[in-house]
């Protein structure tokens, strides 16, 4: 079950993914539900992800506080930079919420789970330790009735 090949069709998983295919791979199925995807296309997207987040807080935090001006009170008066860069930094997050939901669905598919399984992130306190226990799991040829 390793297939290595950049030639893989995007509607069938990359096990062995690079960093760079699998991120390639999560944009370009940027809201496909059907099909499936490796565990190396979940994990290397979830550190490009994670990376994105922490740079993305760190222009934010660098833009909102060294160009709001500091009151009497202690509290900051945001500058116009600082509100347009927190604006972009929610965009990119909204625009990263489909194309993640839709590739966890595509793991939950690669380790033979319905895809309605994620419906249990919203589940408080527990939801998410679920999800990511099942998308933990391994790859199962069963998860092949999930392909179109």
């Amino acid at each position: 079950m390793t297939n290595t090949s950049s030639a893989v069709a995007l509607s069938q998983p990359l096990y062995g993914a690079t960093f760079r295919q699998a991120v390639r791979r999560f944009f370009s199925k940027y809201g496909t539900f059907s099909g499936r995807a490796s565990l190396s296309e979940f994990w290397w997207v979830a550190l490009f992800t994670f990376l994105l987040s922490v740079v993305i807080v760190g222009v934010v935090y660098a833009v909102v506080y060294t160009t709001g001006v500091p009151r009497e009170d202690g509290s900051i008066e945001y500058s116009y930079a600082g509100v347009a860069v927190s604006l972009v930094a929610l965009l990119i997050a909204l625009a990263l919420v489909i194309p993640n939901i839709a590739l966890t669905v595509r793991r939950l598919h690669d380790a033979n789970f319905s895809g309605w399984f994620y419906l249990l992130s919203l589940l408080p306190s527990v939801g998410n330790i679920i999800i990511l226990i099942l998308t933990l799991m391994p790859s199962r040829a069963e998860g092949a009735r999930f392909d179109k």
